[in-house]
C-alpha cells in the first residue's frame, strides 16, 4: 500500500478535491478510461482548491499532464489538488491523480499528476488581483 496523496507539498495532510469510481461509458477504445474524462476531473479538482485564493477562476493551461498508468473500470480515483504558486491574477494548482484498484482497495497507484494555470477573473471576465497568499 502507498501513501500517495496523504500528505501536501508541505507536508501537511489532505483529503482528496473529489472522488470517483470510473464506469464503462467513461472507456476508449482500449477497455481503459479515457485521458479526456480524467483531463475534464483533473481541471474540475485544480479549480476547488483555487476557491480559497480566488472568486472565480477560468484555465488558462495545463502545463504539463503525465500519464503514470491506466485506470480501469471499478477503480476509486482520487484527485489531489494544492496551490503550488500565486501569482497577482494567476494560481498554478498541482494535481495527483490516484487509483484503488477495484481488484485491491488497500492498492494505491499514482495513474497520473498535472500543474494547471488558473486566471482569477471578475464579473466583467477580466483578471482580477488575488488578494490571499499562501
Amino acid at each position: 500500500m502507498s501513501d500517495l496523496g496523504l500528505v501536501d507539498g508541505f507536508g501537511r495532510p489532505r483529503n482528496p478535491e473529489i472522488r470517483m469510481t470510473m464506469m464503462p461509458r467513461d472507456t476508449n477504445a482500449h477497455g481503459t478510461i479515457f485521458g479526456g474524462v480524467l483531463l475534464s476531473y483533473i481541471d474540475l479538482a485544480g479549480a476547488i482548491a483555487a476557491r480559497p485564493y480566488c472568486d472565480r477562476v477560468v484555465t488558462v493551461k495545463m502545463t504539463e499532464v503525465i500519464f503514470h498508468q491506466p485506470v480501469f473500470v471499478g477503480d476509486v480515483v482520487n484527485f489531489f489538488a494544492w496551490p503550488e504558486r500565486i501569482g497577482k491574477t494567476s494560481i498554478t494548482i498541482g494535481v495527483l491523480v490516484e487509483a484503488e484498484r477495484a481488484e485491491d482497495s488497500m492498492l494505491k497507484v499514482k495513474v497520473t499528476e498535472a500543474q494547471i494555470v488558473y486566471v482569477n477573473i471578475d464579473e466583467k471576465r477580466r483578471p482580477k488581483p488575488i488578494k490571499k497568499k499562501l
